[in-house]
């Protein structure tokens, strides 16, 4: 199991770091000072990489990285800065980090840079190897495939048409349809292009957290507040917000939201500070509000404030038309990050892409062909490299399909065989019934199903 080294003082942060990190497969120890991750470095070097924010209560990241210079350590490590310190971190960089990433930290993007982390040497040190190739710095902004299809068409008309708009758009779409890629498109076809955008997972945040995340928190509001904290809302300033799954905040973040959204300003947990504050507002749902409204778990006054306009995104099962444009982008992605040579699906793996329902849509689409192009010894991707749940789930809709089909035929079969009997019998329902073999009373509830007229 690969083991991380985390130094970051925000407690509450570092926690949810770790539990993020365990449940994708990492073991993490986690520090909350210099001298702690000195203490854990002179006992023990084997990890893959560290986490370390740049401000600490004994000092700062560049001491650390110091450290690492004068005890020849390899770890790769990954500087977390928010974005006033993007200045900072280059000179981190320049130190020997591998690289750096902003607060609060996009997890997709995080579990890349983990991934491929390697050591990295300080401005002016000669590398051990000669390298061949400079490795290119990870995207942090998301390449998007728009498609062909009629929905898709309808789709990015909607996007261009309120992108310059200062409305507040709410996506809804089911799980893994790219709601965040639209938001980015939001953002980066705006007049804030230029300015931040943060992305948060309202689902991940504790009602306790929530609050913090979003508004701040000075020095001693709660338990591990030992450092200020400066807000999203504050931090997003000028630029854009994503909140992906907002229903899931408490009603009293709710209640600190549209304030915000109204008044353009956030007060810090624990604070009477007011600090003015002027973002877009994006967010997202797989849920139904009406439902959540009726339930007085979400506010009818902030549903109102952030649904100005809505996006709907289609599911992949509802455009079919665009697979061959995901499926060759998605191979060239993989391609890229796992230096293979792959140049596409065998027609049977095509034929398969387009019968299947799709239930995880272009996030499913998206671990499949990285997974196949991992699995294939070939240029083409076969049906061996396909996840054994896939083809039982195909197999499945399909014999529901199939039962399906033979409900209504024999369904339209015995409607067929209940009006010839009438006709014969010259519409005696007694006789009918008789020669069907059934009573008159389920005779009279058929003739209602299958709206044959009562004469």
């Amino acid at each position: 199991m690969d083991r991380v080294l985390i130094t970051e003082d925000d407690i509450t942060f570092a926690q949810i770091l770790e539990r993020y990190l365990s449940r994708h497969g990492y073991e993490v120890v986690l520090t909350h000072n210099i001298e702690q991750a000195k203490a854990v470095l002179n006992k023990d070097k084997e990890f893959q990489a560290m986490l370390l924010d740049y401000r600490l209560p004994d000092g700062n990241g560049l001491d650390l990285l110091d450290f690492k210079i004068q005890h020849n350590i390899k770890i790769p490590v990954i500087m977390m800065t928010s974005f006033n310190d993007v200045k900072v971190a280059v000179q981190c960089i320049k130190k020997g980090a591998y690289e750096y990433i902003t607060k609060p930290i996009n997890q997709e993007e995080l579990l890349m840079l983990l991934k491929n982390a390697r050591p990295a040497e300080p401005l002016g040190s000669a590398p051990e190897t000669p390298k061949v190739a400079t490795e290119e710095k990870p995207v942090t902004k998301s390449a998007f495939v728009k498609g062909t299809s009629d929905a898709a068409q309808v789709l990015h008309q909607h996007v261009a048409l309120v992108a310059q708009t200062e409305m507040s758009v709410l996506i809804n779409g089911e799980s893994g349809t790219g709601k965040e890629h639209i938001a980015r498109a939001l953002h980066d076809s705006s007049k804030r292009a230029s300015k931040p955008f943060i992305a948060v997972d309202c689902g991940a945040l504790s009602s306790e957290l929530a609050a913090s995340e979003l508004f701040g928190h000075v020095k001693g509001a709660f338990t591990g507040a030992i450092i200020d904290k400066t807000g999203i809302f504050e931090l997003a300033n000028g630029g854009t917000i994503f909140l992906d799954e907002v229903g899931n905040l408490s009603y009293d973040v709710q209640v600190k939201l549209l304030r915000a959204i109204e008044q353009r300003e956030v007060v810090p947990v624990g604070s009477h500070k007011v600090i003015k504050v002027n973002v877009r507002l994006v967010t997202a749902t797989n849920e139904d509000f009406k439902s959540a409204i009726q339930n007085a778990s979400f506010r009818e006054d902030l549903y109102h404030r952030i649904n100005e306009f809505k996006i709907k995104i289609p599911a992949l099962r509802e455009r079919r038309e665009d697979i061959d444009e995901f499926i060759r982008y998605f191979i060239q992605k993989s391609n890229q990050e796992l230096q293979k040579q792959v140049r596409g699906v065998d027609p049977e793996v095509r034929k398969i892409f387009m019968q299947y329902q799709w239930p995880g849509n272009i996030r499913e689409l998206k671990n499949i062909i990285k997974r196949a192009v991992l699995l294939t010894q070939g240029d083409l991707i076969t049906r061996m490299e396909l996840p054994e749940d896939m083809e039982l789930s195909l197999m499945d809709h399909q014999e529901l399909e199939a039962t399906a089909d033979l409900k209504a035929l024999q369904q339209q079969t015995e409607k067929e065989l209940i009006i010839k009997t009438l006709a014969e019998t010259k519409y005696n329902k007694s006789k009918a019934a008789k020669l069907l073999n059934i009573d008159r009373t389920t005779l009279y509830n058929k003739l209602a199903k299958y709206g044959i007229d009562d004469v």
